[in-house]
C-alpha cells in the first residue's frame, strides 16, 4: 500500500535533520525528499503585533467555547472586526494545538443473552417485550409496557402507567405467565427495566432464556415493533387521551379487539387468539411450566394411566 506523502514542512524537517546528522549534503537531502533549497533555508519571520492578538484573542475563544471549531472561531472573529478567513485560524489554531476535544462514547449497558437468536416455532416458544411512549391531551406522561407471543402475535399484557420500573415489569410478566403459562425464550432490547439484576436473576431461577439483542437494532426485535406501529397508528393517534384512566381503558380495550377481532395478515387474516385456539386447541397451562415441552409427556401420560394392569 502506498504511503500518503509527508507534508512540505514534515519533509523540510526531515531533509534539516539529515543534513544536521552528516548523513548526505544539503543538495542531496533537497533532492531526495522533494524539498525546494530555498524552501529549506528559509527563515520564517517573526509573528507581528496583530498576529500576537490575534492568537491571543483565538486562545481566549478556545477557553470559553472549546467546542467550537476553526469556522465557528473565524465567523465569532470576523463579528468582533478581525478580517480573517477561515482557512487563516484553521492554520493558526493548529500552530497554538488548539483542537476539539473528541466525544466520550457512552458504554452501553448490555444484558447478558442466555439463549441463542431463536425464531418461534410454537405456541409460548419465544415472548418480546419493551416500551412504548406517549402523552395525554394534558401533557401528562404514559408509558406502556408490551408483551407478547411472537408465534401466535397475542398481547398478553399492555399496560398503561406514568412510570414503569424493573419491579413492574416483573410483576406484570409474572401476572401474564400465570394465565397463559411461561415462555422459552424472552426477547427485548437492553433497557434497563430488562437487564436489571433482579429481572434476570428471576429469569435465571425459573428457567427462562433471555435474547438481548444488538444496542441500537430494533430490527431484531421486529414483530414488537410492528404491534407499537399497528398500536400507535390505530389507536393513539386516533384517541384523545386525557388522564390516566381513561388510557388505560381505551388501551385494555384495543388489546382485546386486536386479540379477539382483528384480522392479522401474517395468519391469514385470522385473529390471534383464533389462531392459538386451532394451533393449540388444548387449554394453555398456568405457572412456571413451558407450554409446549409438556404437551407430549401429558398424552403419554394420560394413555398409560387409562390402561388397565395386569
Amino acid at each position: 500500500m502506498r504511503k500518503k506523502a509527508l507534508r512540505p514542512a514534515h519533509r523540510r524537517a526531515a531533509a534539516q535533520q539529515a543534513v544536521s546528522a552528516g548523513l548526505c549534503s544539503q543538495r542531496a537531502a533537497c533532492r531526495i525528499l522533494r524539498v525546494a533549497r530555498s524552501t529549506f533555508r528559509y527563515q520564517g519571520r517573526a509573528p507581528t503585533t496583530a498576529e500576537q492578538q490575534l492568537r491571543r484573542r483565538l486562545r481566549e475563544l478556545s477557553v470559553e467555547h472549546p467546542r467550537y471549531g476553526y469556522r465557528r472561531s473565524a465567523a465569532l472573529l470576523r463579528r468582533e472586526g478581525w478580517r480573517v478567513g477561515k482557512r487563516h485560524i484553521q492554520r493558526l489554531r493548529r500552530l497554538e494545538g488548539l483542537r476539539v476535544p473528541p466525544t466520550k462514547r457512552k458504554i452501553i449497558r448490555r444484558g447478558v443473552s442466555t439463549g441463542l437468536p431463536t425464531r418461534a416455532t410454537h405456541r409460548g416458544h419465544v415472548w418480546t417485550w419493551d416500551f412504548i411512549a406517549d402523552a395525554t391531551v394534558r401533557g401528562g406522561a404514559l408509558r406502556m409496557l408490551t408483551i407478547l407471543d411472537e408465534h401466535t402475535r397475542e398481547c398478553h399484557v399492555l399496560q398503561a402507567d406514568r412510570a414503569l420500573r424493573s419491579p413492574d415489569v416483573l410483576g406484570w410478566l409474572q401476572k401474564a405467565i400465570e394465565r397463559h403459562g411461561a415462555p422459552e425464550y424472552l426477547r427485548s432490547d437492553n433497557g434497563s427495566e430488562f437487564i436489571a439484576k433482579i429481572v434476570q436473576r428471576w429469569l435465571r431461577e425459573n428457567g427462562i432464556k433471555t435474547i438481548y439483542i444488538e444496542p441500537g437494532s430494533p430490527w431484531q426485535n421486529g414483530f414488537v415493533e410492528s404491534f407499537h406501529g399497528r398500536f400507535r397508528d390505530e389507536c393513539l393517534n386516533r384517541e384523545q387521551l386525557w388522564t390516566l384512566t381513561e388510557a388505560r381503558v381505551v388501551i385494555e380495550d384495543y388489546r382485546r379487539k386486536y386479540n379477539h377481532e382483528r384480522p392479522h395478515s401474517k395468519l391469514g387474516y385470522e385473529s390471534p387468539a383464533g389462531f392459538a385456539a386451532r394451533i393449540c386447541p388444548s387449554p394453555s397451562p398456568v405457572g412456571l411450566r413451558p407450554p409446549y415441552a409438556g404437551d407430549g409427556q401429558a398424552e403419554n401420560k394420560q394413555t398409560t394411566s387409562t390402561k388397565s394392569p395386569d
